[in-house]
C-alpha cells in the first residue's frame, strides 16, 4: 500500500531572497515529504541584508486564494506566517474558522532577522483575539509572546513557561515557547499544553546564518503533526531537523548578511 501523502497549506509572506515566508515554507515541505499550497499575504522586496520593501496583499485577495485552495485541496494541515495588518488577519480568521483544517499552527511573525517590522503595532491585537483561539500550535519566540501578552520579555524559563500558560489561558491548545532569545549556552524551548509540559534543547548552533529559521520550524511543524502521533513527537522530530539544516547552512553561499539555513541538507 502507497503511503499517504500530506497536503499542507502556508498562509504568509513571499521572502524575493528565498530564505524565509512562503519560499522557506515550500521547501520545508518538500524536503519532509508533504505536498505544499499556499496563500500569499505579501510581497517583500527583501535580501539577507534586510526588508527593503513591503506590499501587502488586499484582504479580498487574501479571501479569493484561501477559498480556491481550500474549495479543491484536500488541506491536512496548515500554518500561518507574515500577516502583515490587522485586515489581513481578519480575513485569514475567517477562512480557517469556515473551512477548519484539522491541524493550524500559528507563527506570530512581528519582526524579521535583520530587525525590519513585518507586523503593525495594533494587529497584535488582532492576532491575539482572533488567530489565538484557532490555533491548535502556536510557536512565539520571546519578544513575540511578550508583545502578546503586553508584559516584559522573559529573560529566564520559569517566567517562559508562566508566559506560555498565560497564552494558553487566551484558546489556544498548544504553545511552543522557544527559548533562542535567552543569554544560555543551550537553547531551551518548552511545549505546553493543559495537560502536560516538555522541555526540548539543542546545542546552538556556531553558524550566522540563521535567516528563516522561525518560519521553517513552524512550516515543519504543520507539515510533520499528519505524520505523527501527538506534538511530543512532532516537536522532537522537527527540531533535531532544524538542528541539522542549521549545523549546514554554511555550505549554501547566498548573499552577504544573515543567509538561509539548508533545508535540503538530507537532499543535496
Amino acid at each position: 500500500m502507497m503511503k499517504k501523502i500530506f497536503n499542507v497549506l502556508t498562509i504568509a509572506g513571499s521572502d524575493s531572497g528565498g530564505g524565509a515566508g512562503i519560499q522557506a515554507d515550500l521547501k520545508t515541505f518538500s524536503a519532509l515529504g508533504v505536498y505544499g499550497a499556499s496563500v500569499i499575504t505579501a510581497l517583500t522586496a527583501q535580501n539577507t541584508q534586510g526588508v527593503q520593501g513591503v506590499f501587502p496583499v488586499t484582504p479580498d485577495f487574501v479571501t479569493a486564494q484561501c477559498d480556491s485552495v481550500f474549495s479543491d485541496l484536500r488541506i491536512d494541515s496548515a500554518k500561518c506566517g507574515m500577516l502583515t495588518n490587522a485586515s489581513i488577519i481578519e480575513a485569514v480568521a475567517a477562512s480557517l474558522a469556515r473551512y477548519q483544517p484539522p491541524v493550524f499552527v500559528l507563527d506570530t511573525v512581528m519582526v524579521a532577522k535583520s530587525g525590519d517590522a513585518l507586523l503593525a503595532p495594533e494587529a497584535v491585537r488582532a492576532l491575539r483575539e482572533m488567530l489565538l483561539p484557532l490555533a491548535d500550535m502556536v510557536t512565539p519566540n520571546l519578544p513575540e509572546a511578550a508583545a502578546l501578552l503586553g508584559v516584559n520579555m522573559a529573560t529566564d524559563e520559569m517566567t517562559m513557561c508562566e508566559q506560555g500558560r498565560a497564552l494558553l489561558a487566551l484558546g489556544v491548545k498548544a504553545v511552543l515557547m522557544k527559548g533562542g532569545h535567552l543569554e544560555t549556552d543551550e537553547s531551551p524551548d518548552w511545549l505546553l499544553t493543559a495537560e502536560e509540559e516538555w522541555r526540548f534543547t539543542a546545542p546552538r548552533i556556531p553558524t550566522r546564518h540563521t535567516h528563516g529559521t522561525g518560519c521553517t520550524l513552524s512550516a515543519a511543524l504543520a507539515a510533520l503533526r499528519p505524520q505523527r502521533p501527538d506534538w511530543k513527537t512532532t516537536v522532537r522530530d522537527a527540531k533535531d531537523w532544524l538542528t541539522q539544516a542549521l549545523e549546514q547552512a554554511d555550505r549554501l553561499n547566498v548573499g552577504h548578511g544573515i543567509g538561509p539555513l539548508h533545508h535540503f541538507h538530507q537532499w543535496w
